[in-house]
């Protein structure tokens, strides 16, 4: 009996809003590697953060050396409504493992290009390009440009062997960058043939808050608006959630940012119950929960001892609770033994906050195998 998993999946969150945030008359175009081998495939369109509906006038997967159209209730066009979602009709087309599936849609008409995820690293990004190319399999370098901002759409599902699943990690920029990636990349490696990483995270974003000013609204929603849309997924038995340290480092106080009062800094307790909310949803779906301690910052432009102690302390507990199935101590990893704070310079993108390159490998390199078998 053959089940559905999710090969490839984002979160959605809210664009940054400027006056070209509409678009009219382009395709978007996402290549999907699938890790396992399946006879059907469906998509999931969201429009969860937009706040007016949205056309696909035209989707088509090429799968297989052809082109396929997806339909909606057996239509070609499907529109989203605002906060709303769509999941297609089943395709029924063989997929190979390690197969490019290339997702296409087009945008006829005016459309608000609210609902969006950044992302990056060795499988995201993919490209736009003027007028209708959903069957073009080679679009044009002049027409068409590339980006790491995936719109809409929030996953990719196969339907395949009953030995595959899928792992969530769930987060903020951190896990927005490589670092699932990377560990799809060990799973192909390592031979864990059989397991689909998806990743769930939006910059910015915090556990407790979300701004709600034009100036920030796209460092995205809050854990309460988020992690129950989010980490529902075909096929998936566990999630690793790595999130808090926007948390620790936004607040700067009112007399230094306006939209940025030290009234937000939740204390350890209050961050640790925020983190508690996430493990009960996560029981409740049925999943295995994993958590990630949150990685240096030292240097980091609003780092302060205060905010230091808040960061061990939600660590520590982290690393003792009974509550989670395990901690993935990517802290411990990464950080400078002399120095801890810190990470270890190799380790730091330069910025002291996210990883650099080979940081976030061995972040990817610290899940327990364990958990991807």
């Amino acid at each position: 009996m053959q089940k559905w998993v999710s090969v490839w999946g984002n979160a959605v969150s809210i664009a940054e809003n400027r006056p070209e945030r509409y678009a009219k008359a382009i395709t978007l175009r996402y290549p999907i590697v699938s890790p396992f081998s399946g006879s059907a495939v469906r998509l999931t369109f969201d429009n969860y953060c937009g706040t007016e509906p949205v056309t696909l006038e035209k989707v088509t997967i090429f799968c297989g050396g052809a082109f396929h159209p997806v339909t909606f209730g057996g239509e070609h066009r499907v529109t989203l409504p605002a906060e709303g979602n769509a999941i297609s009709d089943t395709l029924e087309t063989p997929v190979t493992a390690g197969e490019k599936l290339l997702v296409s849609f087009y945008l006829r008409d005016f459309t608000l290009m609210r609902s969006v995820v950044f992302t990056c690293g060795a499988l995201s990004g993919g490209l736009y390009a003027n007028g209708d190319e959903t069957e073009n399999l080679n679009i044009s370098m002049d027409t068409s440009r590339k980006t790491q901002l995936t719109y809409f759409l929030s996953n990719v599902s196969v339907r395949t062997a009953p030995e595959n699943r899928a792992i969530i990690c769930y987060g903020d920029s951190i896990t927005a960058q490589d670092w699932p990636d990377d560990l799809q990349l060990r799973c192909r490696k390592d031979g864990f043939q059989h397991t689909a990483i998806i990743r769930r995270a939006t910059s910015g974003s915090r556990i407790l808050r979300e701004y709600h000013c034009l100036t920030y609204e796209s460092y995205g929603l809050m854990g309460a608006k988020r992690f129950a849309h989010e980490v529902p997924t075909d096929g998936a038995d566990a999630v690793i959630i790595q999130q808090g340290i926007n948390d620790i480092i936004h607040p700067v106080g009112t007399q230094v940012n306006p939209f940025r009062p030290m009234s937000d800094l939740p204390t350890a307790d209050e961050l640790i119950s925020g983190l508690k909310t996430y493990i009960t949803q996560a029981r409740g779906m049925g999943l295995r929960v994993y958590v990630g301690t949150l990685l240096p910052m030292g240097g980091w432009r609003t780092d302060a001892p205060f905010r230091q102690d808040l960061r061990h302390a939600y660590n520590d507990f982290i690393r003792t609770t009974d509550l989670i199935d395990g901690c993935i101590d990517f802290d411990r990893a990464l950080r400078d033994p002399e120095n801890p704070d810190f990470f270890l310079p190799e380790y730091d993108s330069g910025d002291h906050l996210h990883p650099s390159k080979a940081g976030y490998q061995r972040m990817a390199a610290e899940v327990p195998a364990e958990l991807l078998k």
